[in-house]
């Protein structure tokens, strides 16, 4: 291997993903290497990935980090691969961590007060599946039915032009006001797309949400998408450092790299309250337009002309919980939104929601996440 190791990076970087998953492979490059980097030519120079393959194999690379394709393995090179349909046996892989996503995004349509779900995926792509599985699960445990949408058998009918107008009849039939979760934000935008179609209103008789949280697609769609939020920039991270080990050792490790789900971006694909007591909407709004503020149940009762023992009674019969539970889980969520997504010091955070020391946010963050905000960030923050 050269002095300067150099890596051959297949990735799509027209999405978020990609582009955040090769920060963590860059930051982690000025920090144990330099690394060289080699890039496939634009898509409008090459017709194939065996042609781009072709031309990279002129280069006399290391290692390779890319999407699990037999070509990339054909190489020889030791290579990373990304989990676009389904995971390539005997080879390190990238996969996100579906079970957590599903979970979260089963449990955010939940608090919105919905009652019907339902889940738009692709059921030949193995990922897309798993999040099926894992969001029917989370669901019917907790007691509700969930819908699935089958996309057409045909290729010709799975062309996007003509099964917007299938998917479209689907949300139709469904239920109303209902959850969906869709595979991922592209998924999910084409769900909003059929919903246009179709004259249903998002999110009062739909909500919406995706994964990956791709800013810009998700921001794009009218209305913009709430999103599960994968911490991909870490993956990278650790996915350079596994492709290190292997050229160095000359070896093979077949492991599995999770990209972690972290929390959920709220727009307003989900901005709805769908809970038939108008007094307790009301408190849900008041909770989260304040969740900055060191707010108090009386605060609350006041805001929407209740008694405290009046509101008490009617939270937790319709949401299972208390208004004080309900405060402190809208809270954490925000702070663990800046414990991933920021490098704010816990101090700072801290005192940004009112507390004046720390042990206060960590004992009320432990609670809600199970662990202290310090391992939190650890976990799922950027390496």
């Amino acid at each position: 291997m050269s002095n300067i190791p150099k890596v051959i990076l297949l990735l799509e970087m027209s999405h978020a993903a990609g582009r955040k998953l090769l920060r963590g492979i860059i930051r982690y490059s000025r920090l144990r290497g330099p690394w060289k980097f080699y890039r496939t030519p634009p898509f409008y120079t090459e017709e194939s990935d065996r042609a781009k393959v072709e031309h990279l194999k002129q280069i006399d690379a290391d290692g390779i980090i890319a999407r699990g394709t037999s070509e990339i393995i054909a190489t020889g090179l030791p290579a990373i691969c990304i989990d676009i349909r389904t995971k390539i046996p005997g080879q390190p892989n990238i996969a996100g961590d579906n079970s957590a996503a599903a979970q979260m995004a089963a449990a955010h349509l939940i608090e919105r007060g919905l009652r019907h779900f339902a889940y738009c995926g692709f059921y030949d792509i193995d990922w897309s599946v798993e999040r099926a599985e894992y969001f029917t699960e989370y669901l019917t445990k907790a007691g509700f039915e969930v819908r699935h949408y089958r996309q057409p058998s045909s290729r010709r009918q799975r062309l996007w032009k003509n099964e917007r107008q299938v998917l479209a009849q689907w949300l139709k039939t469904l239920p109303k006001p209902v959850g969906i979760m869709a595979c991922n934000d592209d998924r999910a935008a084409q769900v909003a797309e059929a919903c246009g179609i179709a004259d249903i209103k998002v999110p009062d008789e739909i909500a919406i949400i995706g994964v990956d949280n791709d800013e810009l697609a998700c921001e794009l769609c009218d209305p913009p998408l709430s999103s599960v939020a994968f911490n991909f920039e870490r993956a990278g991270f650790e996915a350079a450092a596994l492709l290190d080990k292997m050229m160095r050792d000359k070896k093979t490790y077949p492991e599995t790299i999770i990209i972690k789900a972290t929390h959920i971006v709220t727009r307003q694909s989900t901005d709805l309250l769908a809970i038939d007591d108008p007094q307790i909407a009301d408190a849900l709004r008041f909770i989260k337009n304040n969740a900055r503020k060191m707010i108090q149940v009386d605060e609350i009762a006041d805001a929407v002309a209740l008694t405290r023992r009046v509101l008490e009674k009617r939270f937790r019969n319709k949401l299972g919980r208390s208004v004080h539970e309900e405060i402190v889980n809208v809270r954490m969520e925000l702070v663990a939104q800046m414990l991933v997504e920021t490098n704010m010091s816990i101090a700072n955070i801290a005192l940004a929601f009112g507390y004046s020391e720390i042990n206060n946010l960590a004992r009320c963050f432990r609670k809600v996440k199970g662990v202290n905000p310090l391992t939190f960030r650890k976990q799922f923050g950027i390496s």
